[in-house]
C-alpha cells in the first residue's frame, strides 16, 4: 500500500486553517500555525499535506544539517563547505512526538569520547533535520516544559546549542513550526504560544452535505491511497505553482503607510502586549497580498492578517477564550481608509454562462474524490473566506439549526436534595502563595513540589541507569583517579572508562494532581458567600495552570457527590465548570471526601509518579450522610471525620480552604483540617499578602501526622 499524504487540495472546507498554512508556504517569516480545535477535524491531515506543496530545498550534498549551496553556514559541524553546485531534495517535514527526549531533539552528543578521545562526535537531532523546513508537533499543549524552552530558543535565535561540560557543537535550525491541540486536554503556556505567528479554531462541519463528502474522501483514499492522489494531481500542481508565484511576487509588494497605520491601530486598540503582532500581522497582511497576485496591501489583508494573527495575543489569564471583536476590528480599520489612487483592480472577468459545473455531476459521484479544488477542498479564496461548490444550497432553516438545538439538561431539585439556586459569578480571581506536597517526589516536571527531575540544581552524582544525559564531571574525574597509574596514563589526559561515568542527580519542581472538593450545599448559598468562594477556587486554579498541574473537580450537596471534572490538564475547563456550579440542598461532607478517596485510588493507579493535594473548600458543616457513604452507623460529622481519617492515613496531603463568616463560628473547618492531617485557611488567609507560612504549614502537618520511618522513606 502506498504512503502517499492525503492531498491537501482535497481537504474539504476548514478554509481559515488551509489559507494560514498556505501563507507560511509564501512566507515562511510570517512565523507558523497553532491549530485549535476538536479531535477527529482534519487538523494533522491538512498538516502533513502542506510538505507536498513546498517548493525544493538546494542542500550541500553530504551535509546532515541542510546547509545552502550559495551560503552555507560557517559554522555548521559538518564544514566548512567549499561553493559549489548543490543538490536539491524536498522540503522536509519533522514530527516531535510529545514523549522525546531532549537529546532527540537537539542531538547526542558522545560525552565519553569528548573527555577520552577528544572528539565531537555529534548526532544530529530533530531540530538539524527540520532546518529550511516544517516541525510539526502533534498535541503540542502536552509537550514538557523542557523541550518547550528548547523551542524558544531555537526559534528566537534561529539555532541549536548543545552544550555538555564545556564541550559545544552549535547548528542553524530554522524552521517552520505547526502545532496542533485540543483545547479540552490543557492550554498552552504563553511564551510558546505568542511564537505561533496565526492561530486557527477549526471545528467539524455541521452541514450534514459538507460531511457527506468527507466521509466519502476518506472513505476512497484508504481504498486506495495512491489512485486517490493521481486523481488530485492536477489540483496539487496548481496550488504548488500558485505557492511558487506568490514567492516570486512576495517581494515586490508594497506595505503602504496607510496599511501600516492599520496594523499598528489595529493592535493598540485590542491592546496586544509588545511587538511581535504588529511585525506579524505586517509580513501576513504581505503574504495575502502575494497570494492574491497583488503588489500592493489593502485593508481587506490587514483585515485578515487581524483575525489570524491577534486572536491568542489578547488572553490575558488561561480562562480568556481566544477570539476577536470583528464589529471592533470594523471600526478601527475604518479609520484609515485604502487610499484610491493605489488600488490595483483586477479586471472584471467576461460572464460565463456555465458557471463552473461540477465535472463528476451534480449528485458529486464517481471516484469518491468530490471533484476539484472548487468542490470544498482546493485552495482558499483570495480573501480567504469559506468556499465551498460541493455543499448545495440549503434553505434557511437548515443553516439556523444548531441554534435550535435543544439546551443541556441542568439538574432538577430532587437530584439537588433541596431546592437549588442560581449559579452565581465568580468574583474576581486574586494571586494566592504557593501549596506543596511534602517531601521529594518523581512525577511530571512542574513548578510545585520538590521532585527529582532531569532539569534543576545538581544536588549529587549517581551511576548512569541506561543512556548518560547529565554528566557530573567531578564526580566522574575522582572515579577515574585512583585508576591512572593502573591503567598506564602516560599524558596529560585523564584515561577515562565507562564505568568512571556518572550521572548527575537534579532536584527541580513537579506538578501535581490538585482536586478540589467544593461545598456546594445550602450552607453556602448565599450569593456574596458563594461569590467569594468561587473566586477564591478561581484563584488556585489559576496558580494550578502556571505551576503546569493536573486538576479535578468534586461537588458535593443534596445527598451524593459528583466528580464534575475528571482529572485533567485543562484547567480552564474547570472553571468554566465553576462558573456554572448552582447551590442548595443539605451537606453531604463524607460523600465529597469519599468521592476524592476513589477518584486518588484511581489516579494512583493511571499515574503513580504524580501526588496529589487536597483541597478541599467548605465551612466543615456535615448535615446529610449522604448515599454515597453506605452507612449509617454515626452522624454525619463522626462520618465525615472517618473518611478524612481515611484519606489522612493514605498520606494525602491536604489543605482546608474554611468559608465559615458570621460573627458567631463554630470552627468546624479547623476540626476537619485537624482530621486531614493538613492546616485550615480563610478565604482572606489565601492571598499572597496574607498567606505567609502556609507551606510551612502543610509540611510540619503532614510531617507531624506520619511516623518516623514514613518521613525517612519520603525523604
Amino acid at each position: 500500500m502506498s504512503s502517499a499524504n492525503f492531498p491537501f487540495s482535497a481537504v474539504v472546507g476548514q478554509d481559515d486553517l488551509r489559507l494560514a498554512l498556505l501563507l507560511n508556504a509564501v512566507s515562511p517569516a510570517v512565523g507558523g500555525v497553532l491549530v485549535r480545535g476538536e479531535k477527529g477535524t482534519a487538523k494533522s491531515t491538512a498538516v502533513r499535506a502542506l510538505s507536498a506543496l513546498l517548493p525544493q530545498v538546494d542542500v550541500v550534498p553530504g551535509c546532515r544539517f541542510s546547509c545552502a549551496p550559495a551560503a552555507p553556514d560557517p559554522a555548521c559541524p559538518d564544514g566548512p563547505h567549499e561553493a559549489g553546485p548543490g543538490g536539491a531534495r524536498p522540503a522536509r517535514m519533522v514530527e516531535l512526538p510529545v514523549g522525546a527526549s531532549e537529546d532527540r531533539l537537539v542531538g547526542a552528543l558522545d560525552i565519553e569520547r569528548a573527555l577520552a578521545e577528544g572528539v565531537k562526535a555529534f548526532e544530529p537531532g530533530l531540530l538539524a533535520d527540520a532546518h529550511r523546513g516544517i516541525l510539526y508537533v502533534d498535541e503540542v499543549n502536552l509537550l514538557h516544559d523542557h523541550l518547550v524552552d528548547v523551542l524558544l530558543d531555537a526559534a528566537a535565535m534561529g539555532a541549536s546549542y548543545v552544550e555538555r561540560e564545556g564541550v559545544s557543537v552549535r547548528h542553524a535550525a530554522r524552521f517552520l513550526l505547526v502545532g496542533t491541540m485540543n483545547p479540552e486536554e490543557g492550554e498552552l503556556r504563553p511564551q510558546l504560544l505568542d511564537r505561533f505567528g496565526l492561530t486557527v479554531e477549526v471545528a467539524a462541519s455541521r452541514e450534514p452535505a459538507q460531511r457527506v463528502e468527507v466521509v466519502r474522501r476518506r472513505l476512497a483514499y484508504e481504498d486506495d491511497p495512491a489512485g486517490f492522489a493521481d486523481r488530485w494531481a492536477g489540483d496539487e500542481n496548481e496550488v504548488r505553482a500558485r505557492v511558487v508565484a506568490a514567492r516570486a511576487l512576495l517581494p515586490q509588494v508594497r506595505l503602504g503607510d496607510t496599511a501600516l497605520l492599520q496594523i499598528a491601530a489595529t493592535c493598540a486598540g485590542f491592546e496586544v502586549d509588545g511587538m511581535r503582532a504588529d511585525i506579524v500581522m505586517a509580513r501576513t497582511a504581505t503574504a495575502l497580498a502575494a497570494w492574491a497576485g497583488r503588489s500592493a496591501v489593502l485593508k481587506e489583508d490587514v483585515r485578515q492578517a487581524a483575525l489570524l494573527a491577534l486572536p491568542h495575543r489578547r488572553r490575558r489569564n488561561p480562562f480568556d477564550a481566544p477570539g476577536l471583536d470583528e464589529d471592533r476590528l470594523d471600526e478601527i480599520l475604518d479609520q484609515f481608509p485604502d487610499e484610491e489612487p493605489e488600488r490595483e483592480p483586477d479586471p472584471e472577468p467576461e460572464p460565463d454562462p456555465d458557471p463552473n459545473p461540477d465535472p463528476e455531476g451534480p449528485d458529486g459521484d464517481g471516484d469518491g474524490d468530490g471533484g476539484g479544488p472548487d468542490g470544498g477542498g482546493g485552495v482558499p479564496p483570495q480573501g480567504g473566506g469559506p468556499q465551498d461548490a460541493n455543499a448545495p444550497a440549503e434553505p434557511a432553516e437548515t443553516t439556523e439549526a444548531p441554534s435550535d438545538a435543544p439546551e443541556a439538561p441542568q439538574p432538577s431539585a430532587q437530584e439537588a436534595g433541596g431546592p437549588e439556586q442560581a449559579a452565581v459569578r465568580a468574583a474576581e480571581p486574586f494571586r494566592t502563595k504557593m501549596l506543596s506536597v511534602p517531601g521529594l517526589g518523581e512525577g511530571a516536571a512542574g513548578r510545585r513540589s520538590r521532585a527529582r527531575t532531569a532539569h534543576g540544581r545538581t544536588t549529587g552524582a549517581q551511576r548512569p541507569r541506561g543512556h548518560l544525559t547529565k554528566l557530573h564531571l567531578a564526580a566522574t574525574v575522582h572515579a577515574a583517579a585512583p585508576h591512572q597509574k593502573a591503567r598506564g596514563r602516560n599524558g596529560r589526559g585523564l584515561v577515562i572508562r565507562k564505568d568512571d561515568l556518572r550521572q548527575a542527580r537534579r532536584e527541580g519542581r513537579e506538578g501535581n494532581l490538585v482536586l478540589f472538593v467544593v461545598d456546594a450545599s445550602g450552607s453556602m448559598a448565599a450569593r456574596q458567600r458563594m461569590s467569594a468562594v468561587k473566586g477564591a477556587v478561581l484563584s488556585l486554579l489559576l496558580d494550578a495552570y502556571q505551576r503546569r498541574d493536573k486538576v479535578g473537580l468534586i461537588t458535593f450537596r443534596g445527598a451524593t457527590a459528583e466528580l464534575a471534572l475528571p482529572p485533567t490538564s485543562s484547567v480552564d475547563a474547570a472553571a468554566a465548570r465553576l462558573e456554572q456550579l448552582p447551590t442548595g440542598g443539605r451537606t453531604p461532607l463524607a460523600a465529597g471526601l469519599l468521592k476524592a478517596h476513589e477518584v486518588l485510588r484511581i489516579e494512583r493507579l493511571r499515574d503513580p509518579s504524580r501526588r496529589p493535594l487536597l483541597v478541599v473548600v467548605t465551612d466543615g458543616r456535615a448535615t446529610s450522610a449522604g448515599t454515597a457513604t453506605g452507612r449509617s452507623d454515626g452522624t454525619p460529622r463522626e462520618l465525615a471525620g472517618r473518611s478524612a481519617r481515611l484519606l489522612q492515613a493514605g498520606g494525602v496531603a491536604s489543605v482546608v480552604v474554611d468559608c465559615e463568616s458570621g460573627p458567631v463560628r463554630l470552627g468546624l473547618a479547623g476540626v476537619l483540617a485537624a482530621d486531614l492531617g493538613g492546616p485550615a485557611v480563610s478565604l482572606d488567609g489565601l492571598r499572597a499578602d496574607s498567606l505567609a507560612g502556609l507551606v510551612k504549614n502543610v509540611r510540619t502537618a503532614v510531617t507531624s501526622s506520619a511516623s518516623p520511618h514514613s518521613n525517612r522513606r519520603a525523604a
